[in-house]
């Protein structure tokens, strides 16, 4: 019997497991309601690199 009791808690383990796998995949991909006045959502964030030059200061061109 020691066998069927730690099956049940192995079974209970794994089942807690998944619904806080599922709630927290809930929080990370539903949309957040957005409030008036309130902060702006979250987002994505771009990134943009520094800015090329094209010209050097000093060199001849032409």
């Amino acid at each position: 019997m020691v066998g069927s009791a730690t099956a049940r808690e192995l079974l209970l383990v794994v089942a807690v497991a998944a619904v806080g796998l599922l709630l927290a995949m809930a929080a990370a991909f539903t949309p957040w309601p957005v409030t008036p006045g309130g902060a702006a959502p979250s987002g994505l964030v771009e990134l943009h690199g520094p800015p090329v030059p094209t010209e050097r200061p000093g060199s001849a061109v032409g």
